[in-house]
């Protein structure tokens, strides 16, 4: 099972990205599924959780600006991010609790991660 990410690249100040995230391998199934994202010399924080019912959540400092949708028949999760801030760099990683083949209900995978950078 794999969790790919891709979307990210530099951007200037108040633009705009979508990132995508694929569960791909013996996928079943998922649930929550969410984006967070690390900047040099911080911890991760949470950017944004999608149920598999469509229920969002969002961290104070992308609300507004940034949308989580998902599409159930691809196991992928998207990020459309608008009026981007130098803020907003950072490494974006996407995670997902997913029902695996043998394995069961697992909420630990984790994909690779995507840079986005906003220059000012």
């Amino acid at each position: 099972v794999q969790l790919q990410a891709f979307g990210g690249g530099l951007v200037q100040t108040g633009g705009s990205l979508r990132l995508s995230c694929v569960a791909s391998g013996s996928v079943l199934g998922s649930r929550v599924m969410g984006w967070y994202r690390q900047a040099p010399g911080k911890q991760r924080e949470l950017v944004a959780t999608i149920t598999g019912g469509g229920r969002t959540e969002y961290a104070d400092s992308v609300k507004g600006r940034v949308t989580i949708s998902r599409d159930n028949n691809k196991n992928t999760v998207y990020l459309q991010m608008n009026s981007l801030k130098p803020e907003d760099t950072a490494l974006y990683y996407c995670n997902a609790e997913l029902l695996v083949f043998g394995r069961g209900w697992r909420d630990d995978y984790w994909g690779q991660g995507t840079q986005v950078t906003v220059s000012s």
